[in-house]
């Protein structure tokens, strides 16, 4: 077995508590190594009214994950893949020695068939979904989990594998976070502005985060 580690797609706008939270429920229920934090550099699927600048977002995510078995990585821009599907298998192809875990909320479960190839996500790593409230119904009643379905494998039996393989989808559930990247920006719309400016190396690939002063440095 490689590491083994849990992927976390998102805006992480801004990261918070409950990323925090659901990362280190998920890496203890899974036996993960540690858990990379995903941050997008557009979701397709969201508005892009909003949405504060990459560098500042990933900011958030670094000063959240401090001392946890967490790494933050804006991967997706060097990869310049905007679709889940592509993110995922460049990922594999590049860290071969790894293995990997796709971790999201019960209401991306909900509406995973409309993902672009979402058969083929579901082939690319095993998938485990945390239990959102209010979300649930609709899950277990969408398109995916009724092909998913014949595939799930408790978090036990999932830890206990010595290999992985997939389609595979692990169901999890704790104890409900009310925290959210909405009322945050609600209570505070300039959170980005008070984070700083200093430049920060991707913790994954260890390349200056696009936007930061130093990367803008070298261009001019």
């Amino acid at each position: 077995m490689g590491l083994r580690t849990g992927l976390l797609g998102g805006s992480f706008n801004p990261a918070h508590g409950g990323h925090r939270r659901i990362s280190l429920f998920a890496q203890k229920a899974l036996g993960l190594d540690e858990v990379w934090w995903l941050v997008s550099p557009g979701n397709p699927l969201k508005p892009k009214a909003g949405m504060a600048p990459l560098q500042a977002r990933y900011r958030s995510a670094v000063k959240m994950a401090r001392r946890a078995p967490i790494r933050v990585t804006a991967i997706e821009q060097e990869l310049d893949t905007r679709y889940t599907i592509d993110t995922l298998k460049g990922i594999a192809r590049r860290f071969p020695k790894r293995d990997f875990v796709w971790l999201m909320g019960s209401d991306n479960l909900a509406d995973f068939h409309r993902w672009k190839d979402w058969r083929a996500i579901a082939r690319t790593m095993p998938i485990a979904t945390i239990a959102r409230p209010g979300y649930d119904a609709a899950a277990i009643a969408s398109p995916a989990m009724a092909w998913l379905g014949d595939h799930r494998v408790s978090p036990a039996r999932f830890r206990q594998r010595a290999k992985w393989s997939a389609p595979a989808l692990i169901m999890m559930r704790f104890d409900p976070d009310p925290r959210s990247a909405t009322a945050i920006r609600s209570a505070d719309p300039d959170w980005a502005s008070g984070l700083g400016q200093a430049p920060l190396r991707d913790q994954v690939t260890h390349r200056l985060i696009p936007g930061s002063n130093q990367a803008m440095a070298g261009i001019a």
